[in-house]
Parts: structure tokens; sequence; C-alpha cells
């Protein structure tokens, strides 16, 4: 059959008519699916109950990977095991006095972004911004080198100051996300029995905001630990250090960084495993 223009431009106001579904107003919309990343390792839950979960096959797996080279291959594994876990306190001293740290920065960039003060939320947006914009090595090379031209830096004092500075902005969004989800009632409430708006926060805010984000500070934990490597660049003895001096005098590249990467999945892992532990105690005392 032969349509005439007219006939198929009717033929398609049919068909989009039929198309036509209606839509109840008042049906509650759908929340768009979000997806959160974390570039920290998995917290075993408490609810995986199985014997191979991924936490125990990668933890034990790893235990009995260097368990194995060390005892079966004392040459060179258990050499490279004895040179580069010397450098585990020199990376555990400079993860917690960081994080000490950035728990300061980060506690007065958060209150400072949920202040009623434009110029103070302005100048914690700004360093929020500032900070994560710009890469932890290039940091710690500003710290340590650049910043050396003018006066001089320990490496140790460097990677602390470089470290604290970086995780305080990441900790500050931290510190103004659990105060923002505690419920407005308790900030009213304070104030309704008399308190000052300080007093509020200091006794009533931030108390329940310590066991909201206490979680998330052990992730960034995790986190800074890892990215403590770093400061093998600017000459501290940490365990890539280590592993380092270890490959300019034998040049076995390979076996050396196999270890290295086995001794911080160890610990990263355990320390998951604590945070997840944890988590579970403040859920079970609410």
């Amino acid at each position: 059959m032969d349509y005439q223009p007219n006939d198929i431009e009717e033929l398609k106001l049919q068909a989009a008519r039929k198309k036509v579904v209606s839509v109840d107003p008042n049906a509650p919309k759908k929340k768009p699916v979000t997806i959160q990343m974390t570039d920290g390792v998995l917290i075993p839950r408490k609810d995986d109950g199985h014997i191979l979960n991924s936490w125990r096959i990668t933890f034990f797996s790893a235990i009995l990977l260097l368990a194995g080279l060390v005892m079966f291959k004392p040459t060179p594994y258990r050499d490279i095991f004895l040179v580069t876990i010397k450098g585990t306190p020199v990376t555990f001293e400079a993860t917690i006095f960081a994080i000490l740290g950035a728990l300061v920065i980060g506690t007065v960039t958060g209150l400072g972004s949920v202040s009623k003060r434009r110029w103070i939320n302005m100048i914690s947006g700004v360093y929020v911004e500032l900070i994560r914009g710009i890469p932890l090595l290039v940091q710690l090379i500003f710290i340590y080198y650049a910043m050396g031209r003018f006066f001089k830096i320990e490496g140790m004092i460097a990677a602390v100051v470089a470290l604290s500075i970086c995780f305080g902005a990441y900790m500050g969004e931290i510190v103004r996300a659990g105060i923002q989800a505690i419920p407005k009632g308790q900030m009213e409430a304070a104030i309704a029995l008399g308190l000052s708006r300080s007093q509020a926060f200091r006794y009533v805010i931030l108390p329940q905001t310590v066991k909201v984000v206490l979680p998330a500070i052990g992730n960034e934990f995790i986190s800074m630990l890892k990215d403590s490597s770093l400061v093998s660049t600017i000459a501290l003895s940490d365990i890539l250090r280590k592993g380092r001096e270890y490959i300019s005098r034998t040049f076995l590249s390979l076996e050396t960084m196999l270890v290295v990467a086995l001794i911080y999945l160890i610990i990263t892992l355990l320390l998951s495993r604590l945070v997840g532990i944890l988590e579970e105690r403040l859920h079970e005392n609410g």
C-alpha cells in the first residue's frame, strides 16, 4: 500500500500516543544509584562467616607465601626479609605521628566547613580543594627540598608534616560529613537547654561525631600507611627504602619488591581486620 507524506506523519503521531504512559505525580522518585570507592583494603564483614572469605584467603596466602620463601629459599629471601623488616619502625612512626596531626587539622577544617561564618567556611573549603588537588609526592618534595633551601628540615619531620597536611584535608571532609550526619534536633535541643552553640558542639555534637567517623578514620590510617612508602624519596629508611638499598647492592629487584609487597600486604590486612573489629564494637554499643 502506498502512503502519502501526510499519512506517514499521522501514523507517527498515533505511535507516539501509544507510547505515552501515565505517571503518578505522587509516586516516590527513585534515588540515583551511587558507587562509593575507597583506596583502602577490604574490611571483613561480621556477617561473612565463611571459612574461605576473601580476607582470609588473601591474608593467609600472603603469610604462607612469605614464610615459604624465607624458609625454603633463604638465599636471597631471608636476607631480603631481615633487611626490609628493619624499616617497619620508621613506617609506623611516620604514620602514627602523621595520623595524629591529620586528626587535629581535620577536626579544625571540619568545624570550619560547618561554621556559620562565611570567611571561615571559605578558608576551610580553599584548603581542602587546594591540598586534594596536589599529589602527596609533590607535597613531600616541596616541603623537604624546596623549603629546605630556606631552612633545614629533617626527613621525619618533613614526612609527618606532608602526610598530616595532605590527609588533614581528607580528614576534614570526614569530620564535616560526620557532623552533618547528626540530626539537627540535637543542636536545637542543646541550645534550648541553655547551652551556647560552642558548648553544644563540644558536649553534644562532637562526642556523637566521633562514633560516626571512627571507621572512616581507620580506613584513612590504612591508606596513610600505604602512602607512607613515598617517604623513601626523601631518604627515610622505611620498608621501601630498605628494599631499594638492597636492590642497589644486589640488583635483585624482582625478589626484593616481592618481599616488600608481601610485608605491606600483611600489615594492611591486619589493620583492616582491627578496623573491622572496631566498627563492629561501635555498632554493638550503639
